[in-house]
């Protein structure tokens, strides 16, 4: 029993798992969110673009309110696209990762849709214009869609999730004494 010689044998040091490159990985972006979160991703960058893209503008604070929507949008999903995919994910807790997404989507897809109708409204009708119009139309959508099917599969799992029997029933075992009374 000199110098824990007893020990040595069963305890061996804890593995440590194995790093993914980068801390990088698609596994909580399962089924439908990963493509979600490309587009949204995706349509806003191009919005971006099509707005930078713009010369001349005649009434700009619909140019200037479109370019800070859709620059914020577009850097926003980035973002949570990269909590998704890092290590942060489990981190932050897949509760609050939740919670932000399902905040902050609703909210970024109606100021995204708010800017692009002011956009439509102001703008001179060049096809740069309209264009971004158009992108930040469809990101919108992006956005609102991701929500709307979120409230579906949540609504999906509490009625799949429920059983025929409510648990606090008195016919329920689990609420019977384990010794009867006679």
């Amino acid at each position: 029993m000199e110098n824990g010689a007893v020990y040595n044998e069963t305890t061996e040091p804890q593995a440590k798992p194995p790093r993914r490159p980068f801390g990088c990985t698609l596994r909580h972006l399962r089924g439908w969110r990963l493509p979600a979160k490309t587009l949204q991703a995706i349509l806003s960058l191009l919005a971006v673009i099509c707005e930078e893209i713009v010369e001349d503008c005649i009434k700009c604070a619909g140019l200037y309110l479109f370019e800070f929507t859709s620059c914020s949008a577009f850097l926003l999903s980035l973002l949570i696209l990269c909590v998704y995919c890092t290590d942060v994910y489990e981190t932050f807790g897949e509760d609050k990762v939740q919670r932000v997404n399902f905040w902050a989507m609703p909210v970024i897809g109606v100021c995204f849709l708010l800017a692009s109708i002011v956009l439509a409204a102001t703008s001179t009708g060049s096809a740069v214009e309209k264009a971004a119009c158009v992108f930040g139309f469809l990101a919108s959508g992006a956005f609102l869609a991701e929500i709307i099917i979120e409230r579906f599969h949540s609504q999906k799992q509490n009625v799949d999730g429920c059983s025929e029997t409510p648990g606090n029933t008195q016919s329920a075992t689990e609420n019977q004494p384990l010794n009867k009374q006679s």
